[in-house]
């Protein structure tokens, strides 16, 4: 049995950190969900394709086809990454501005993962300050790990902590999507709450 996940990334640049954390993010819930006996059916979208299409729909509240299909894809999908860069301390306007185009429904009890690339590790603040909240008013069943890539996290000191917080929260979302919960238990050996994170990029 095949599960339809979209993931969107809110990358400007490109290549893009965003999207390589996109990528990462739904290989490892498509390894995952292997392991529950279902297949993935993965769909990336870049939102900076969409840019001119998302600011149209923003100002006349009517999408175009292309972006309507990409709209109609995250209704119809079974699970939802979401990754954006975080400017200002926040997610991204090209993000949000995307976020407001779906349909008031469009993610009420869907299984979704957040994820966020910044500057600095303090970033990490944002998924559970600006992008759960959000997800949550749109009444999403958001997984308990968030993930956040800082540059520390591409280099070799940081790389080993990333790929742990990738592959838990992909195996949450891939717990989901197979109907058997979070998969989560108690795990003293695993804390990647932020004082941790922080603590970790300290010299």
């Amino acid at each position: 049995m095949s599960k339809k996940i979209i993931a969107i990334s809110a990358g400007l640049g490109q290549p893009s950190t965003t999207r390589m954390l996109a990528n990462r993010l739904t290989e490892a819930t498509a390894k995952q969900l292997v392991e529950h006996g279902e297949q993935a059916d993965i769909e990336i979208v870049e939102l900076r394709e969409l840019a001119h299409e998302i600011t149209d729909a923003t100002l006349t509240g009517f999408a175009n086809p292309r972006l309507q299909h990409v709209l109609d894809s995250v209704v119809a999908a079974d699970g939802f990454i979401a990754v954006t860069p975080i400017f200002k301390a926040s997610y991204s306007g090209l993000f949000k501005s995307f976020v407001d185009s779906l349909v008031a429904d469009a993610l009420v009890g869907k299984p979704v993962l957040i994820a966020a690339t910044g500057g600095t590790v303090r970033h990490s603040l944002v998924i559970d300050h600006s992008m759960r909240p959000l997800f949550s008013y749109m009444q999403a069943l958001v997984v308990p790990t968030g993930v956040l890539a800082s540059p520390h996290d591409w280099g070799t000191a940081g790389k080993d902590g990333l790929a742990k917080r990738v592959d838990r929260a992909a195996a949450e979302l891939a717990s989901l999507l197979a109907g058997s919960g979070t998969g989560r238990g108690r795990d003293e050996e695993f804390d990647m709450s932020s004082e941790t994170m922080l603590a970790a990029a300290r010299p």
